[in-house]
């Protein structure tokens, strides 16, 4: 179904539970879904996407929530079902709107929401913490039953919704590791009591639909981490996902094995993995954890720096490491580096990059690719097929994934015998009625992106003008003109970012100077007209002479 183009979704019909994703489908971020039935709305996920190399200028970018701005009032509720930043790091700019939506979420989930609240200056959020096993009515409508999965971070949740429209299973992030680190089985009991009782829809994470079998479990990997410690010379700098708890848990059991001592660096990481420790989920032996500011007096062979930059951030401790600005850590040839993820795709030329950049510092530098070093937090193929005999969903809508793993997790559902598998963008609006899930139209759900301060205000055009400043360059040129008597007082060009020498200019001056004079010869004093005047000449001079495409800023001074 993707691109089939859609009009406006119809009157939501009387006991119809209507869902629209407003994130995650075509996407591995920003995931978001709206849900609403007789007038209620309830969300489940208020995510962010990073942007790519085609975002310049962007710090993040939202889900599409301005196609419920106008609903807020009706919104009973907003279930989070872990606590990675592509499921919670854009709360803070939905709460802005309404601030007492009331929010349902495991405890480290709100833990690591909470502080993101406090960054916003948002203290009014009504927080509800729950856990596996609670079944509580969120409004009027919703029916929400919570549910335990393992996924790469503590204290995920499913979600099972009963509304007069039907019942939903919102699987959120997971994986069956049967060998969970927190002994946290993914309930498959549940999942199986659910399926007796009838599941309308199953809404299921698609990341890894496309790959074999099923997902490797954590413990697996701990003999390749305890090579990279028994191998290593001098310091071992681990980089992960600031909320990646499990692994950082496998990286201090090895540290305190082979008698270092761990210290973090990144405001994040120290802040999310004080929290996994105050609230029990992060076990760090006693002597094994040191502030960075006492690392100096540490031998590097007893020394463990667990650090951000996993996915090649530019402003991340790994990235400045590896471009040799980092404040206070220097890397050298006894130096072993560990990225203890997969990635995310999207973000490989920044992480080889920067793989390199170590490298040639003298780094040793060990990653998935050539260590077992990290496992997915998402469920294979086999597990997906597992799932849906067990579950015997009437219709299924993947989620969670680019159309590639949203379209291989369909074809698994109709293998099994599920005849309506659902593969949509983001905006696709579905109703779900007596057991059948239709799409019946589309509301806008595009990128809503963040600038520093800014929020919504950088448009695709300023996005396209960015892009060619970045890799095209821009040329400025400035004709200074005295109306009253017709002279061309001066034509200036310069370029940045496009040539080394403006020099290479001065075949087209005379042809800027000529043709300005004509036009005010002519009685053309508008600058506006004067300005296209001049970018059309030096436009077509550059494209047949230096074959680019350059910004041309044209500026007319008129005396």
């Amino acid at each position: 179904m993707f691109g089939r183009p859609l009009s406006d979704p119809p009157t939501l019909k009387k006991d119809t539970v209507r869902i629209i994703p407003l994130g995650g489908l075509g996407d591995v971020g920003r995931n978001m879904t709206a849900f609403e039935v007789n007038g209620e709305i309830l969300i489940i996920d208020v995510g962010v996407l990073f942007p790519e190399e085609d975002h310049p200028g962007v710090d993040l970018i939202l889900p599409g929530f301005e196609a419920i701005e106008d609903r807020l009032d009706d919104v009973v509720g907003l279930i989070l079902t872990h606590g990675h930043e592509d499921h919670i790091g854009a709360v803070p700019y939905l709460l802005k709107s309404r601030p007492d939506i009331p929010v349902y979420g495991s405890r480290l989930t709100l833990a690591f929401l909470n502080g993101k609240l406090k960054e916003h200056r948002l203290n009014t959020t009504v927080l509800h913490e729950v856990a596996e096993g609670r079944r509580l009515k969120v409004g009027e409508q919703f029916d929400a039953e919570f549910v335990a999965v393992n996924h790469s971070i503590p204290d995920a949740l499913a979600v099972f919704l009963r509304t007069a429209g039907g019942s939903i299973l919102h699987t959120g992030d997971f994986k069956m590791d049967q060998l969970p680190l927190d002994h946290r089985l993914t309930d498959l009991r549940a999942f199986a009591r659910f399926g007796d009782e009838g599941v309308d829809l199953f809404m299921v994470d698609s990341t890894n639909a496309e790959v074999p079998g099923f997902t490797t479990t954590e413990r697996a990997l701990e003999p390749a981490i305890q090579q990279v410690f028994e191998r290593a010379q001098g310091r071992v700098i681990v980089a992960c996902f600031a909320s990646h708890v499990h692994r950082v848990q496998q990286v201090v059991k090895q540290a305190a094995a082979h008698d270092r001592t761990v210290v973090y660096t990144g405001r994040s990481m120290v802040h999310n993995m004080g929290i996994a420790r105050d609230l029990g989920y992060l076990h760090v032996p006693a002597g094994t954890l040191a502030d960075m500011s006492d690392a100096d007096d540490i031998p590097d062979k007893r020394l463990v720096i667990i650090c951000t930059g996993s996915q090649g951030e530019p402003m991340s401790a790994l990235a400045r490491m590896a471009a040799g600005t980092h404040p206070t850590i220097k890397i050298g040839p006894n130096d072993t580096i560990l990225l203890a993820s997969s990635l995310i795709p999207g973000n490989e030329n920044a992480v080889f990059r920067m793989i390199n950049g170590l490298m040639r510092l003298g780094a040793r530098v060990v990653h998935k690719g050539n260590a077992l070093v990290h496992v997915s937090g998402h469920a294979s193929s086999g597990e997906l097929l597992y799932c849906y005999n067990i579950v015997q969903p009437k219709n299924v809508l993947p989620i969670h994934g680019e159309p590639r793993h949203l379209i291989a997790n369909a074809k698994l559902a109709e293998q099994t015998g599920v005849k309506n598998a659902l593969t949509v963008d983001d905006g696709t609006v579905i109703d779900l009625r007596a057991g059948v899930a239709k799409v019946v139209g589309k509301v806008d759900a595009s990128y809503i992106l963040v600038d520093g301060g800014s929020v919504g205000g950088v448009s695709e055009e300023s996005l396209a003008d960015r892009r060619i400043l970045g890799s095209e360059g821009f040329i400025t040129v400035v004709g200074v003109v005295d109306f009253e008597t017709g002279e061309v007082i001066s034509v200036d060009i310069q370029a940045r970012g496009f040539v080394d020498d403006d020099t290479v200019f001065d075949p087209v001056e005379p042809q800027i100077h000529a043709r300005l004079v004509d036009a005010v010869a002519e009685g053309v004093t508008d600058t506006h007209a004067l300005q296209q005047l001049i970018r059309r000449t030096i436009g077509r001079w550059v494209a047949s002479t230096l074959h680019a495409r350059p910004m041309i800023v044209p500026v007319v001074v008129h005396t």
